[in-house]
Parts: C-alpha cells; sequence; structure tokens
C-alpha cells in the first residue's frame, strides 16, 4: 500500500512521516523544491519535537521520500494550507490545485482523502469535480474527510492518539478512511458523513475562540477596573464548575483565528457569537499594541529619551517557530512602524533569523530593556527574574502563572 501526501508543512510532514514509521511507503509531494531536497537529506524545515529522528529514520529506511510531482498511489492525502481573501471569505483554491495535480492519476479503488481546513461542503464539490473530468471513476472511488486535531508542539503524541472523525462521501467512502488512519492512530475513530467532519473541524475552534475572547474581554474590563485579572480568573476557577481560560495578546495560527471565518462567511445571520469572538480576539491584540505605545510615549516624557524596548515573542503561541496569523508579530510590527526607534528589540528564540525582524538574544534584550513586553509565553521567558527597575508588560501571564 503506497500513500501520496499533498503538502509538506505543519500537518503533512508529521502525519506523512508517522505513517511511515508504521512501516508504510509515503510520497510526500510539496511545490517548494528546498523542502524536498531538505526532507530527502533525512532533514525538516519546521520545529516539531521529535519529527526531526522520525523523518531522518524514515528517509533512511525508505519509507518516506518527497518529491515535487505527485505519482500514483493508493491513497491520496491533501493536506495544503486554506487560507482566506481580504473579505475573510475561504480560498479553497489550493485544495483544488491539489485535486487537479492528481487527477490524471486516480484509478478504481483509490482512496482520496482531505485534510485541510474546508468550508461545509467542500468535499462534495471535490468529488463533484473529480467526476465531472474522470465520470468513469464515478462510484469506483474512495472519497473521504477527516480533519486534523493536533497541538503544534505535541503533534507526534496527538496523531497517534487523538481520537478522529471520518466522513466519507457515502458509507463505503467512511470505511475505507476508517481502515486507513487505523494503521497509524490508536485513539477511537468515529463515523460520520463528510459534511458533519467538515462542521466539526470548524466546531471545535470556534468554540475555543469564544472561550478565548471571554478570558480577552475579561482582561480588557480588569485593565481599566484595576483589578489582576490573572488572580480574578484563578480565583473564579475555583468554582467547582468554572473553568476559565488564560487571556493572551490575541489569537493566532492557522485554526482558531482562522476558522471561524468559515463558518461566519457561509452563515453570517446564524454566526453572532462565534463573529464577535472573531472581533474581540482581534482587537485584543490592537489594544495591546496601543497599550505598549502609550506607554513608550510616557517614558519619553518622563526620561527625555526613546526607552529600549524587547519585545519578547513572535509565535502563535508558546515554544514554537509558527508565525502564521501570529498576534504577536502584528504587536510587534505595529510599534515598529509607529515608533522609528533604533531601540526596539525583537525577540523569538525559536526562529533563528527572521526576513523582516532584526531577531535578539532573549536574555541580552531582557538585560537592557527599559521596557519588556511580552506577548508569548515561551519557556525561555519564565527562567528570567522580574526586574524592579524596569517596566514590566505581560499579556500572557510569564510572570503570573
Amino acid at each position: 500500500m503506497k500513500s501520496l501526501f499533498l503538502g509538506l508543512g505543519y500537518i503533512g510532514l508529521p502525519t506523512a512521516a508517522t505513517l511511515a514509521g508504521k512501516g508504510h511507503h509515503v510520497v510526500g509531494v510539496d511545490i517548494n523544491p528546498d523542502v524536498v531536497q531538505t526532507i530527502n537529506k533525512g532533514l525538516i524545515h519546521i520545529i516539531e519535537p521529535d519529527l526531526d529522528l522520525l523523518v531522518k529514520d524514515v528517509v533512511k529506511n525508505g519509507f518516506l521520500r518527497a518529491s515535487t510531482k505527485p505519482e500514483e498511489s493508493d491513497t491520496f492525502v491533501v493536506v495544503v494550507p486554506t487560507p482566506f481573501k481580504g473579505n475573510h471569505e475561504p480560498d479553497t483554491s489550493f485544495i483544488e490545485a491539489a485535486t487537479r495535480s492528481v487527477l490524471p492519476l486516480l484509478k478504481e479503488g483509490n482512496l482520496f482523502i482531505i485534510e485541510s481546513t474546508s468550508p461545509v461542503g467542500t468535499t462534495e464539490k471535490v468529488a463533484n469535480l473529480i467526476f465531472s473530468e474522470r465520470p468513469e471513476l464515478n462510484d469506483k472511488l474512495f472519497i473521504a474527510y477527516c480533519p486534523e486535531r493536533v497541538l503544534p508542539g505535541n503533534i507526534l503524541h496527538e496523531l497517534v492518539n487523538n481520537d478522529r472523525v471520518i466522513g466519507g462521501i457515502n458509507e463505503e467512502s467512511t470505511n475505507k478512511a476508517v481502515e486507513f488512519y487505523a494503521k497509524f492512530v490508536e485513539g477511537n475513530l468515529h463515523k460520520t458523513n463528510a459534511k458533519t467532519a467538515e462542521m466539526c473541524k470548524l466546531t471545535e475552534n470556534s468554540s475555543r475562540d469564544v472561550q478565548i475572547a471571554f478570558a480577552n474581554e475579561l482582561s480588557l474590563i480588569c485593565s481599566k477596573a484595576g483589578i489582576d485579572v490573572w488572580e480574578l480568573i484563578k480565583l473564579a476557577n475555583k468554582h467547582p464548575r468554572v473553568n476559565i481560560l488564560q487571556p493572551g495578546s490575541g489569537v493566532g495560527g492557522h485554526c482558531i483565528a482562522v476558522d471561524p471565518y468559515f463558518i461566519t462567511s457561509d452563515y453570517p445571520l446564524e454566526s453572532r457569537l462565534i463573529s464577535t469572538a472573531r472581533e474581540i480576539n482581534n482587537y485584543k491584540a490592537f489594544w495591546c499594541a496601543e497599550k505598549v505605545c502609550s506607554s513608550m510615549l510616557e517614558y519619553k516624557l518622563q526620561h527625555g529619551r526613546e526607552p529600549k524596548v524587547a519585545i519578547m515573542g513572535l509565535a502563535f503561541k508558546p515554544n514554537i517557530d509558527d508565525l502564521r496569523e501570529s498576534p504577536a508579530k502584528y504587536i510587534a510590527q505595529k510599534i515598529m512602524q509607529r515608533f522609528n526607534n533604533d531601540e526596539i528589540m525583537i525577540v523569538e528564540p525559536n526562529v533563528k533569523e527572521h526576513k523582516v525582524f532584526k531577531l535578539t538574544n532573549y536574555q541580552t534584550a531582557y538585560e537592557t530593556a527599559d521596557i519588556v513586553v511580552f506577548l508569548v509565553a515561551h519557556n525561555q521567558f519564565k527562567t528570567l527574574k522580574p526586574k524592579a527597575d524596569t517596566l514590566i508588560i505581560d499579556f500572557c501571564g510569564v510572570f503570573n502563572n
């Protein structure tokens, strides 16, 4: 049995490597030749614990190889990005392009799976595309949707141990996809239809977005009321049926910050709570940037000079290198646009270099800064000790948890 993965990013590569680690032959396809070359050397282009060791092993043993061109296979898995357009409408063009790239290669009995986050109805549309171009395959191809639900930083464990929701365009497709995931998933495999599986993915991340929005809104209220939001949440969570999440500088990543728009775009009148939560979490990043800028102006008025500022963290969550939709990156950009200040130091310990930001060592930045702004609660930052002579603006609870 041979499997072809279309997309070797943060989900595609770990999934392909995990399946290969179980002794199955896997080919990963990516349009970036540098990514393909890197993987074929047994190396990786992303940061994820233990992934480097797994990729090195499966490439060496011949179970995983990468290519820029798709080839015939038994199973095709689409794991490409699904960004949204300027008006927050989902852009499924990558899914369509990936599907078209393998149209000539599909044959009777193949299994075609979409893992990419998709608007409801996408799997059926892809099936219609395939059968319109290859009508001889109608009712002879298995097509299903199975969303990923892993946490960056713990992907390899969760790929194997988390439950999966699998929905085919018919019962036969669902069962065929269940057989495929049973090869490497030890969690329960829950059968449903394609539309429900698509909505399940969107629902999971929209639910989390709403819960985070509540915490972020509390932080805005507490700031105005002069209340320590961290202490408040800790005390409120002593209630046996209350579990408020921790506030932050916003919401980022290619799931929680994006998936709710897949619902609000198609169901604008029915998704008022989901839409408001998105507005709150987007506003929190803007609010953080404004608070930092105000503090910098106050410092200049009091001391007669520009402050040395350490912006601590660019990733969208702790201990990863993923900057997609990162509120921290947005905040850093806003601050630098407002102040042409050479004394602003950008810190991201999980990234070696960046095309836009000149990165500074976190210890150096912390020791020399007049104002320290914690945007991401990386483990390295938690080893630092509070300084009495420095203004600490902690949006993510580095010194409060």
